[in-house]
């Protein structure tokens, strides 16, 4: 077991930093490290120092690859207790972030994934660098892109989010920039220099990106927009499935390739919660909402065979039930997606 802290918490200058710390884990979010980074941001809000939170890694390997997932599949295989108390937690994280009263900044240098999408998403400014890898790859292992994953990405253009949930599609950072999930991107060779920039002087720090701004390059996803937006905007799964069927274009024939090594049951938990996501009035009540659904699918079969083909044993050979779209039924997803009773719902921090 190693004593090094989960993260690292101070402040410098007039700068808060939290430092994500499990380099061996890719930064997996625990309920700790959580309630940690709450803590320090509860402090921060009131501290006159402090100016401005900066949040990013230790480590080269990246910047947080998601939340603990065989902590949540062990917890679903029993009560499911630990795996809604880190939920719980982690999305107030989520909300305090998203109404944050001070300037917060998060360096995505680095794999950006799951729960590393929640912490980095609601910053003000999100930095990507050639490193950046973003995706919120749920489908694949019976989960769903949440941690805001319901308000954020419906809410990018061209249905490009939806395309990302229900395929998981990994990418970099001129796509970043282009659906919003990054505001500036600068080489990583500059990131050192950017935070000695920052501390020194957290007044100057749009100037100081103006001054590192580098070119990404053209976004790859721009060739295939027009397509994702005809497709993936249609009004069900299986009409996108259909859509794609009917393409006669190697991207179309590689995204049936994807979809059918999804969980039937979260491709349709997805686009349902992508649905009522880009409806809600609140970034509380969207939370709300995939707190009903992430405390009950990790303890659905999909979730825990899912853990077990990718993570745990690596066959990738999962056996989804129901194993086809057709075997998704309303009355199934209408349960998941219930109120939960009234002393278990998620709120806000007090």
């Amino acid at each position: 077991m190693s004593t090094e802290p989960e993260v690292l918490i101070r402040i410098e200058g007039a700068v808060g930093r939290i430092t994500l710390n499990r380099p061996g884990a890719l930064h997996a979010l625990t309920t700790n490290m959580c309630r940690l980074m709450i803590d320090a941001l509860q402090t921060w809000e009131d501290n006159p120092i402090v100016k401005l939170v900066l949040i990013d890694h230790s480590g080269e390997r990246g910047f947080c690859a998601g939340g603990d997932i065989r902590m949540l599949a062990e917890s679903g295989a029993g009560d499911g207790a630990a795996a809604r108390e880190f939920f719980h937690t982690e999305y107030r994280l989520n909300h305090l972030l998203f109404h944050y009263p001070k300037h917060t900044i998060a360096i995505m240098d680095g794999i950006t994934m799951g729960g590393g999408v929640g912490l980095s998403r609601p910053c003000r400014f999100r930095i990507a660098t050639e490193r950046t890898t973003f995706a919120m790859p749920e489908t694949g292992i019976g989960l769903f892109p949440d941690v805001g994953g319901g308000w954020y990405l419906p809410r990018m253009p061209d249905s490009i989010g939806l395309w990302l949930a229900l395929t998981g599609a990994r990418i970099k950072a001129a796509d970043c920039e282009l659906v919003g999930v990054a505001t500036d991107y600068i080489e990583s060779a500059a990131v050192d220099r950017f935070k000695q920039g920052l501390v020194a002087d957290p007044a100057h720090m749009e100037t100081l990106l103006t001054e590192m701004e580098a070119d990404p390059g053209r976004p790859p996803l721009a060739a295939h927009q027009d397509e994702i937006h005809r497709i993936f905007g249609l009004g069900s799964v299986e009409e996108i499935v259909a859509a794609l069927e009917r393409e006669d274009t190697d991207w179309a024939g590689e995204q049936l390739k994807v979809l059918a090594t999804k969980s039937p049951q979260t491709l349709k938990v997805a686009f349902r919660q992508l649905k009522l996501g880009a409806e809600a009035r609140t970034f509380a009540d969207n939370m709300a909402m995939e707190y009903r659904i992430g405390a009950r699918v990790v303890r659905r079969h999909d979730f825990l065979e899912g853990v077990r083909a990718v993570i745990v044993e690596k066959d990738n050979a999962p056996k989804w039930s129901p194993a086809s779209l057709e075997g998704v039924t309303e009355a199934m997803l209408d349960e998941i997606f219930a109120p939960l009773p009234s002393d278990q719902e998620w709120t806000p921090l007090p």
